[in-house]
């Protein structure tokens, strides 16, 4: 079995591991609050301060009048064996301190570097260790000691305050309450009492502690508590007779302070039958004792909340990355592995597993239909215009029976007006698309740690779609350009035989009349643009149809299949050190993974020193 020494010093060690870390509160049970530690409660002037520095042996702690403890002090006692006696703050922690003056000195300029030299309490704690070979491996929290009534230059809610703060931490199940209560004030109204009871109402964490015997009125006693027969508890009340004011003044040390008390319990007549167990190093040891007990007895669940605990570290160390390996081969498999991640996630929003690629479908559904359909076909094909561009088209020299040249010129200037829709449409899919890449850059949970990454990847798909933007509108053009350099055959000859088929007279009754050359008529001009009109419809409706599909090859289908191809052969080109740059990680994602790491190895090597001593 392991001894009381070992036990109870290691998990001082390991409270004092936590606090380091900053693992001791936030959402659920800490490793820090599920070790069990004693909080000492008690009023004002009750004697809390005295008792702590009996246990210690030391004189250390601020004193004064009114709220002297301003600020929770978790105090860790531990037990050396080689004579040396020492103190340290966590907030100094390459500075010792042997001048235990300068220890209260510290303890009070550090409690107003928080609160001011005001009234006012914090919550935030004070951690100090004191190594002594004086003193039990023991943790104790100092309190705020419960009052009732703001005094001048404190806030009304001071009361309140200072009682969430103690029930903060005796609500606890792993916490052992202190409750001090002076001799000379009835046990019914003392304040530690009546919180204690609250929150521990079976007693079984709860240790009674009875100051000042020596300062009650002549004729009274407090045996009654002391035996439990006044207000009983599942563990014995414990009398301390504290330093007089003179000792104080006169500074008297605490180890003769100590042999004082021991005399004054062996010779008092009301109080020698409890000699044995009376006193601040009785007090010490049965705190330490049962320290160990409620130890051993929580060990199980301890070892229960570590694995536990190390499990979500191992899965939080999963979800933002584990640390990258230096050498190049590495540092590239990491490089392409975030690339893939990205892709996938890219193509999710092209093919409906994410939202996003709908909007391409939109603009060939919607944009597309509606920009064509603007189109200043009316003000083309007008009378006085086709009339401009057909007379324009003939020169010095009149057509003979149809105005190829003017229908030629009327169809191609219509065509041109197409080249603006199918720029915007490879335009508007350009806009989805890096849209897109920028969600998936955002989207990609890997990429998430590596900013200098994300960039470089979300860069090269946009050269890339840029390029891809190019390609597209060289192709769309192109089937404009192709619509104009051939016109269909049938629909000429189709005019050219109209006239006949909507002659009234005979077919060859006008063969031999001579043409009317003179000038056009306006019927003869709203043909020719009926004729004009009636060909673009059919073009814009074949180039309703191939545009899309131009842009979807050229643009979509090539971001699925070759989005990063040139960011890859970049990316093999490069240096070792120029990988390391891409791999360069948020700062603030490094120092999270150092402190998870930090509280893994913590975790681990808390479970392997419990398993190591505790069965011993």
């Amino acid at each position: 079995m392991a001894t009381m020494t070992s036990l109870i010093g290691l998990i001082n060690k390991i409270q004092r591991a936590c606090t380091v870390l900053g693992d001791h509160g936030g959402e659920g049970l800490s490793l820090w609050e599920a070790l069990p530690s004693v909080a000492v409660v008690g009023g004002q002037s009750s004697g809390k301060s005295s008792v702590l520095e009996s246990v210690v042996g030391r004189d250390f702690l601020p004193r004064g009048s009114g709220i002297v403890t301003r600020r929770p002090l978790v105090l860790q006692l531990h037990k050396t064996e080689n004579g040396q006696e020492y103190a340290e703050f966590l907030h100094l922690p390459r500075k010792r301190f042997t001048d235990f003056a300068a220890v209260r000195k510290e303890i009070a300029d550090e409690t107003d570097r928080i609160t001011g030299k005001s009234k006012q309490i914090s919550n935030h704690p004070i951690h100090l260790s004191i190594y002594s070979p004086n003193v039990v491996n023991l943790t104790l929290i100092d309190l705020p000691g419960l009052t009732k009534v703001a005094v001048e230059g404190q806030q009304e809610s001071i009361v309140q305050d200072i009682e969430n703060m103690v029930r903060l931490y005796v609500e606890k199940p792993n916490c052992i309450i202190l409750a001090i209560s002076p001799a000379n004030q009835d046990i019914a109204t003392s304040d530690a009492i009546k919180i204690a009871k609250e929150v521990d109402p079976s007693g079984e964490r709860t240790f009674g502690v009875v100051t000042k015997l020596d300062l009650m009125d002549k004729g009274t006693n407090a045996v009654e508590v002391l035996e439990g027969r006044q207000y009983r508890l599942q563990h014995p009340w414990v009398g301390i007779v504290n330093r007089s004011q003179a000792d104080i003044n006169k500074n008297v040390d605490m180890i003769a302070a100590r042999r004082k008390e021991r005399e004054y319990f062996e010779t008092s007549p009301e109080y020698g039958h409890l000699a044995h167990k009376m006193g601040s190093e009785y007090l010490a040891k049965l705190l330490s004792q049962h320290l160990e007990q409620v130890i051993r007895q929580k060990i199980p669940s301890i070892i229960a909340l570590i694995n536990k605990t190390i499990d979500d570290l191992n899965a939080e160390l999963d979800r933002i990355g584990r640390p990258i390996a230096v050498d190049s081969g590495a540092q590239l498999y990491t490089i392409l592995e975030m690339c893939r991640a990205f892709d996938k996630v890219f193509k999710e929003h092209l093919d409906g597993g994410r939202p996003g690629g709908d909007r391409i479908y939109g603009v060939f559904d919607h944009q597309l239909p509606a920009a064509l359909k603007k189109l200043p076909f009316d003000r083309h094909l007008s009378l006085k215009n086709v009339q401009k561009i057909v007379t324009e088209a003939d020169g010095y020299q009149p057509h003979l029976i149809a105005p190829e040249q003017g229908y030629r010129r009327l169809i191609e200037g219509s065509i041109s007006y197409f080249k603006g829709p199918a720029e915007a449409s490879v335009d508007a899919v350009h806009f989805v698309l890096k849209e897109l890449v920028r969600k998936s850059v955002a989207e990609t949970e890997e990429l998430r740690r590596f900013p200098t990454l994300s960039h470089d990847i979300a860069t090269a798909a946009n050269e890339a779609l840029d390029r891809f933007r190019d390609e597209s509108k060289k192709t769309v053009m192109r089937l404009v350009d192709m619509e104009s350099s051939y016109l269909t055959a049938d629909f000429f000859r189709k005019i050219h035989l109209e006239p006949e088929k909507n002659s009234n007279g005979p077919p060859n009754s006008n063969r031999n009349a001579p043409p009317n050359t003179d000038n056009f008529t306006d019927n003869h001009l709203r043909k020719i643009g009926s004729n004009v009109s009636a060909y673009i419809n059919m073009v814009c409706d074949t180039l309703k149809n191939t545009i899309p599909k131009a842009v979807v090859y050229c643009q979509v289908r090539e971001a699925k299949r070759s989005l990063l191809n040139y960011f890859y052969i970049q990316v093999g080109k490069k240096e070792k050190d120029r990988l390391g740059a891409m791999l360069d990680e948020d700062p603030a994602l490094m120092e999270r993974r150092n402190q998870i790491a930090k509280r893994l190895e913590l975790y681990k090597q808390a479970r392997d020193d419990i398993d190591s001593v505790a069965w011993k």
